[in-house]
């Protein structure tokens, strides 16, 4: 009997296949994430520690919430816990994910040499277990980090079966234990990946068949008797009748637990994932039956490997005359055959069969396409647990083969060759994983004939900047697949950042043309991509950079949300345009309807904040720039913009967490020259001097010619009596900015009150009136450096001048005075040019000093919005305008001593902050 073949497996076999597998994939540790790791990992919010572990279990294997429409509806849970494991360990660095999964499929294929011993001999064992860790079909599934998804389920899966065997105790008695801890680890497995349930269907199959040693003959006979009343159901059947009523009960369960799991639908897939399922009959069946053969080919003959067989990579088979129906035809008789060999017959070398052709078949069903669509022709990862059954095959062939003396030999020989070409074309499969780059060449080396291969080796280019060269991939997919929409779309996208935006505009209509056409008042429903609809957000954003195509791009945008109410990122992009065309309380609108669909959205919260500080309203935008951070406590543009309004609405309790959130902003962004700007300002604020001269250098070390930064660390070195040293920066901005009318102003001071130095001082007024015939300040400090050169009525002449342009300003009248009785007293005769103001008085002293400078800068404007984008290459950075020349408004003397009384809050708006984000 079979079970007396079952025997521990030892250290020496356990150390064999861990070696094999160290052998075959230790090039595998330095791959990257690439494919569907992209989108599982590197997107996936649900990886960071941040992310309240609950949310695993609501949301699917992508990390999208299981009740939106666009969610695939792949419920595996602990998979995802696992990947969270690897984050904790080393955040993304994929070595660590690599080599855990190298680590499950070793653990695997030792679970795999205790089930081969079921059913085979001990040599026979482990040549199937050594061919299941070598064979190259595994690569998908081991090397490609999202295979995870199988290799943990196999592990369930495969102990769900060995617990099941032990079921079966003294006298054909039921043992319980045994199997409850079956259903459990059938539970543990179906929560790895969906097809662990299918287990169920391979203990139901052994029990029969195997433990109870029946054929199909004899169960027909015993269920004839039954039925016509000549015989009673013997009590060993009820046993396993008990047995299969458990399993099946508990199947059912999980299933209906499943279904609630993911509310009832079905994922969204496209003709373009998989032709055949929207295809009329029989093009469906007989596609979709041919499909069978291919995958056995590719576990007979897994030469040419493929990590995308969607789109056209198989065509349709839309006649019974296609000569690919004979394959169907031979596989079905093939597999028929070993059936009713099985089925029909005693003996372990039919159970044996039997047991094979039940792990070949049962758990790719629901890869198969038969009973419901999926979202693939073709997935070699699918193949990882119908291997098992497949080299369980080989191997009792061979042993049937190695028996006969006279082909003894050569067996072994071919066996050896086998087992030796598989490990080194796995071992060279697994450079291909080793980039995007490199996965999706090797890909279009065995089929030319996917468009979306040509888009993704499209996309690894783009990656890489490398847009012209991306293009043509991008073109040549459109090629192959004309009505491809994503790929016309990734033409427009690529032709924007060539910056040929009549090309991309072309484009993206192109795509738009080839989209269902809008039925009025229904919500868009056809079975396509959600993602295709960003072909109008996408032409939205690109003809909105018009100004007079504004009202266009928004009803683009309103043509989306027409077609589809809940889609989120139309909302977004509205709102944004909203903004754009001074439309607060619309943009508001559009980001609260969002914040409907998703309020676990930081951006969405973010924008929203913008839109409030553009209603002027601060305190609200405060109170929903914290609702943002509290759900990403490292959001950079809510901890930077919050500090800035923290910083700008001038309430002293607010400055110390104004503080904090920069610093938070400075340890995410320690590139960013802003950020220590801004920590230099809310210094000034503090009258901490030295540490704001340190925020201050560091922000000019990064970005040498930052404006506002050289500015204000001049003036602060002004204002501390350290003129001296502000000269050289002064300088330095001066280099970068000749025209920086503020600048001049104050070297113009320094120059002449600290340095003596006349000429030079001259020389800055005379360019600033230059400029500026009308600046006040530079216009007055220029009659200072006429009455220094004992020029009076030169200086009398331009003092009369700057007080035509601002009359009411005192120490103009005062210094007009000065020079008057300087003139008077010294004998010349000069009518005045202008009537002086008698009731303005005279100084004693017999000097005039030039304006100290004084500059306001204007309210900085918020930052740009933030979008939310489902590209996985979408960026955002921070952007502001300058305003920082314009002149302050004339003050009175009473405004100026106010002005001297708060230095802390002039000095904040000495200089408008030239740029406090970057945009896209």
């Amino acid at each position: 009997m079979l079970e007396e073949k079952m025997a521990d497996i030892n250290f020496k076999e356990v150390a064999l296949l861990v070696s094999v597998v160290a052998a075959c994939y230790w090039n595998s540790l330095f791959c990257g994430f690439v494919f569907d790791d992209v989108s599982a990992i590197l997107d996936n919010k649900d990886l960071h520690p941040s992310t309240p572990l609950k949310t695993l279990f609501q949301n699917d294997f992508w990390g999208t919430p299981m009740s939106e429409e666009r969610s695939h509806k792949s419920y595996r849970p602990l998979t995802v816990l696992t990947f969270r494991l690897n984050y904790l360990l080393s955040e993304l660095k994929p070595m660590s994910y690599h080599l855990l999964n190298t680590v499950f499929h070793a653990g695997v294929s030792v679970i795999f040499l205790k089930v081969c011993r079921l059913f085979l001999d001990k040599r026979s064992s482990v040549i199937a277990a050594l061919l299941f860790a070598v064979h190259p079909v595994h690569t998908e599934a081991v090397t490609g980090v999202v295979g995870r998804a199988e290799l943990l389920s196999s592990v369930f899966f495969l102990a769900a079966f060995l617990s099941y065997t032990k079921s079966k105790g003294p006298d054909n008695s039921i043992v319980w234990t045994p199997i409850a801890l079956t259903v459990l680890l059938v539970a543990v497995a179906t929560l790895c990946k969906e097809q662990g349930i299918t287990v169920v269907g391979i203990c139901c199959v052994y029990e029969v068949f195997v433990a109870q040693g029946y054929t199909l003959p004899l169960l027909c006979t015993t269920a004839g008797q039954f039925l016509r009343g000549k015989g009673s159901i013997p009590f060993s059947m009820l046993q396993t009748l008990i047995k299969l009523i458990v399993l099946m009960f508990s199947t059912l369960l999980l299933v209906v637990i499943r279904v609630q799991v993911i509310q009832s639908q079905l994922p969204v897939f496209t003709r373009f994932d998989n032709p055949a399922a929207v295809s009329p009959t029989p093009t469906r069946q007989l596609t979709f039956n041919y499909l069978l053969p291919v995958n056995a080919w590719l576990l007979l003959n897994p030469s040419e490997l493929c990590c995308d067989w969607t789109m056209g990579t198989i065509p349709l088979i839309e006649s019974f005359l296609d000569v690919r129906n004979l394959a169907t035809f031979a596989f079905f008789c093939f597999l028929g055959a070993l059936g009713v060999f099985s089925l029909r017959y005693p003996g372990d070398s039919s159970k044996t069969v039997l047991m094979a052709l039940c792990l070949m078949a049962l758990p790719f069903i629901p890869a198969s396409n038969l009973f419901f669509p999926v979202g693939f022709v073709v997935a070699e990862r699918v193949l990882y647990v119908p291997s098992m059954g497949f080299c369980i095959l080989v191997a009792h062939g061979w042993q049937k083969i190695s028996n006969k003396s006279v082909l003894k030999k050569l067996s072994w020989v071919c066996l050896s060759m086998v087992i030796l070409t598989h490990a080194l074309k796995t071992l060279h499969r697994n450079w291909d994983w080793e980039s995007e780059y490199t996965l999706f060449m090797s890909a279009l080396k065995v089929n030319k004939n996917n468009a979306k291969l040509w888009n993704n080796v499209g996309h690894a280019l783009e990656n890489e900047k490398n847009f012209e060269k991306a293009l043509k991939y991008f073109l040549q997919a459109t090629h192959v697949q004309p009505d491809d929409i994503g790929a016309h779309m990734n033409v427009g996208r690529t032709y924007k950042n060539l910056n040929r935006t009549k090309e991309a505009e072309a484009s993206y209509m192109l795509a738009k043309s080839l989209m269902p056409q809008i039925i009025p008042g229904k919500k868009y429903a056809a079975r396509i991509a959600p993602n295709h609809l960003n072909v109008y957000i996408n032409l939205a954003n690109l003809i909105r950079a018009n100004e007079s195509r504004l009202e266009e791009a928004d009803q683009l945008y309103r043509q989306a949300i027409s077609m589809r109410p809940d889609f989120k990122q139309a909302y977004i992009s509205r709102g944004e345009l909203l903004l754009k065309m001074n439309k607060p309380l619309k943009a508001k609108e559009a980001y609260l309807k969002a914040l409907e669909l998703d309020r676990n959205n930081a951006d969405l919260w973010y924008n929203l904040a913008i839109v409030y500080i553009e209603l002027k309203e601060p305190s609200e935008a405060l109170k929903n720039f914290n609702r943002a951070l509290e759900l990403n406590p490292k959001h950079k543009l809510a901890l930077f913009n919050s500090g800035i309004l923290m910083q700008e609405s001038g309430e002293v309790k607010l400055r110390p967490e104004a503080r904090k959130r920069l610093l938070n902003y400075i340890n995410e962004e320690p590139q960013d020259a802003n950020g220590y700007f801004n920590l230099g300002m809310l210094a000034m604020d503090d009258k901490k001097d030295s540490e704001a001269e340190t925020w201050m250098k560091k922000a000019i070390k990064l970005q040498p010619d930052f404006r506002s930064a050289l500015f204000n660390l001049a003036l602060l070195y002004s204002q501390t009596a350290k003129e001296l040293k502000a000269l050289p920066i002064l300088e330095k901005l001066l280099k970068y900015y000749p025209d920086h009318t503020k600048g001049l102003i104050l070297k113009g001071d320094i120059l002449m009150n600290q340095k003596k130095d006349i000429p030079g001082a001259k020389k800055c007024f005379e360019k600033i009136v230059e400029m500026d015939p009308t600046n006040v300040q530079g216009k007055h400090n220029l009659c200072v450096v006429y009455f220094e050169e004992k020029e009076l009525l030169k200086a009398e002449r331009c003092l009369v001048e700057t007080l035509a342009l601002a009359p009411h300003e005192e120490y103009i009248h005062r210094h007009l005075n000065i020079v008057r009785d300087k003139i008077s007293s010294s004998g010349i005769m000069e009518l005045p040019l202008y009537p002086v103001d008698k009731t303005s008085g005279t100084v004693e002293r017999d000097e005039i000093r030039s304006e100290d400078v004084k500059e306001i800068s204007s309210e900085p404007r918020p930052a740009e919005i933030r979008k939310t984008n489902g590209n996985r290459n979408s960026k955002s950075k921070e952007q502001s305008t300058e305003n920082g020349d314009q002149d302050a408004p004339h003050k009175t003397t009473k405004d100026i001593k106010e002005i001297e009384k708060k230095r802390v809050a002039a000095l904040k708006r000495l200089e408008e902050i030239e740029r406090i984000l970057n945009g896209e």
